[in-house]
């Protein structure tokens, strides 16, 4: 394969994704050491572990650290309790306190964490979306709960996106396939040039990621292709382009200026002649 060198893209075509694998959650413990452990009904819709609250913590002190936090307009989350809580941990306010103008991300306690509620304010919105969930059916831990659950553990995220409270993707006797997955994944992909944000943070799954992912870059060298697909652990996180190849996106340039105002004769040094044989004349 001819690996191509550096390229060049127009940047109101791009955006930039922060992509999060959720902290290590309760069924990860046990599937580690035994995979049939993840079809047991105990895992259904698992939350974090105290190690995966750990992961976290460290994670959210790396994205203010780095000035990351600040950047970003976005936060888009799978709507299960592990990623709902992973979101809110890494990207939400500080010091929750009870007040009237503003809704905490998550309620004290949420999914039994034995964590103090999460402040909203000084955040960027956070949206469940469907689409980015893990595998569909088969597996407990994978099938999310109602929606009106979630919304009073995790008041101030946004559900709206979400059309039926049941969760009616998982099939008790069916698990969605890889070829499914891809394409909702691709799916998902091209839904985000439809949302006015540049700079977005997504937290999701590790099977998501990495169906999602391989899709990506062949067109470029073999060690690149392998640093965007390769499997996330625990609260990874990697920063991507996505570029706008078919002008799916419309939003206009915000920093290019069209340059020489007012318009006029502008003839450049190196324009052919096309007035007659080339000359000398001195430019």
């Amino acid at each position: 394969m001819d690996c191509p060198g550096p390229s060049l893209f127009p940047l109101h075509r791009c955006k930039t994704l922060h992509l999060v694998r959720h902290g290590q959650g309760m069924h990860n413990v046990e599937g580690d050491k035994n995979c049939k452990s993840y079809f047991s009904p105990e895992y259904f819709d698992a939350q974090l572990t105290q190690l995966g609250w750990q992961q976290v913590d460290d994670l959210r002190k790396h994205v203010r650290t780095c000035g990351l936090l600040k950047r970003i307009e976005l936060v888009i989350a799978s709507p299960l309790l592990r990623t709902l809580q992973t979101a809110v941990g890494v990207f939400g306010g500080d010091g929750y306190a009870d007040r009237t103008d503003s809704l905490p991300l998550m309620v004290a306690n949420a999914g039994n964490s034995s964590r103090p509620a999460i402040s909203s304010l000084n955040s960027p919105p956070f949206i469940a979306v469907e689409l980015c969930r893990e595998h569909f059916g088969v597996l407990p831990c994978d099938k999310r709960r109602n929606i009106s659950e979630y919304q009073l553990l995790f008041p101030a995220i946004d559900f709206s996106l979400i059309e039926t409270d049941e969760d009616i993707l998982w099939k008790a006797n069916v698990r969605e396939t890889t070829e499914e997955l891809t394409a909702r994944g691709l799916k998902f992909m091209n839904w985000l040039w439809t949302r006015k944000e540049k700079e977005i943070a997504i937290v999701t799954h590790s099977g998501f990621l990495f169906h999602t992912l391989s899709a990506f870059g062949d067109d470029c060298h073999p060690l690149v292709k392998k640093e965007i697909c390769g499997r996330f652990v625990n609260c990874e996180l990697r920063s991507m382009i996505i570029v706008d190849r078919s002008m799916i996106g419309s939003d206009p340039a915000t920093t290019n200026y069209p340059g020489k105002i007012p318009r006029g004769l502008d003839r450049p040094s190196d324009a052919p002649e096309e007035d007659g044989p080339k000359t000398n004349r001195i430019i």
